[in-house]
């Protein structure tokens, strides 16, 4: 799984996506030109240290970074809130590229057409749209949530069923034993009064 910003214009939301690919081990991807220098105070202030800790790659421009995405045969999937389909209902496979527009204007029209899907946070209406890193972490989230199934298993139905089978026989089990103590108890309360009489 991998991040890539279209041309990113505000230093701090780019550190703070770089710090997200850091801490969630993804690569990311720089499409050039930024509106800032990666000597911008405000971009290493957001990034700290973790910069030294997550791969990036820049690409000079969109068709150089065409060129190797179509060489690394990896799906483009771009967030927008021009999309209809929820990002929530569709599939990610664990080689795709997420990737996030700028936050002036987002991403031009023919980046729009080379995208293999185009997907949509919902939001309430009448709100424009949601800060490009909460985007980038709610959509990784989902993506990696999806992928990595053989670290975090993801619960199924069946899984469910078994936990909830599994308290109740708990919860049964504790009541059992309480109630076999309390009898006991009345047994012994019972014992001691006639052995005082």
């Amino acid at each position: 799984m991998r991040i890539a910003l279209f041309q990113p214009d505000i230093p701090q939301n780019t550190g703070t996506i770089l710090r997200l690919a850091a801490c969630l081990g993804t690569e990311a991807h720089i499409i050039e030109p930024a509106g800032f220098p990666t000597t911008d105070r405000a971009f290493r202030r957001a990034g700290m240290d973790y910069l030294e800790h997550v791969t990036i790659r820049r690409h000079p421009s969109w068709r150089a970074f065409e060129e190797w995405r179509c060489s690394e045969r990896a799906r483009l999937i771009l967030f927008t809130t021009h999309a209809t389909l929820p990002y929530l209902e569709y599939r990610f496979q664990s080689d795709d590229i997420l990737l996030f527009g700028r936050e002036s204007s987002g991403v031009p029209e023919e980046v729009h057409k080379a995208a293999d899907a185009r997907l949509l946070i919902p939001m309430q209406g009448g709100l424009r749209s949601l800060n490009v890193a909460m985007t980038a972490a709610m959509g990784i989230g989902e993506a990696l949530r999806q992928t990595r199934r053989s670290v975090h298993p993801i619960a199924t139905e069946r899984d469910d069923a078994k936990c909830l089978q599994e308290r109740t026989r708990s919860c049964a089990e504790q009541i059992n034993a309480h109630e076999a103590a309390s009898a006991r108890d009345a047994h012994d309360f019972m014992r001691n009064d006639i052995d005082r009489k």
